[in-house]
């Protein structure tokens, strides 16, 4: 896994530049070691759609939630409902433990929709991200 953090960063920078420029924050540098310096591979799994990479995505438990970060899937699979999959499937999890699982999403990203759609709600902003939390239990589209 520890060698998947270079695709990983790649994959990244590619899926997050349009909105970290339209935010003026897009760095080609740092939006790669941002990634790299919080890559945690014991929380992170790797999305493989007809035996190729597809995207990622990281839980991991902090401060009594679990923390669903670096979820990014290839341009070529979004909107074909894989991210709506996954993320059914991590909530699941979640409830089933009896967790709220908290994330942050850059502002004016098509993301938030999808967040919204799976009763995340939003505690928090600022000029860069939305802070979200969805508490256990949180109905799912069926």
């Amino acid at each position: 896994m520890a060698a998947d953090v270079e695709t990983i960063a790649e994959l990244r920078a590619t899926v997050l530049r349009a909105d970290l420029e339209r935010l003026g924050r897009y760095d080609e540098h740092r939006v790669r070691q941002r990634l790299r310096d919080s890559f945690s591979p014991e929380h992170t799994s790797v999305v493989v759609v007809a035996g190729e990479f597809a995207g990622c995505v990281t839980v991991r438990p902090a401060g009594g939630r679990q923390w669903l970060e670096h979820f990014y899937l290839a341009p070529e699979q979004q909107g074909r409902g894989l991210g709506t999959a996954v993320l059914r499937t991590l909530l699941d999890r979640a409830d089933a433990q009896g967790t709220a699982v908290g994330l942050n999403v850059l502002r004016g990203s098509a993301a938030r929709r999808l967040y919204e759609r799976h009763g995340f709600a939003v505690e928090s902003e600022d000029p860069v991200d939305v802070f979200m939390a969805r508490p256990p239990g949180a109905p799912v589209p069926g």
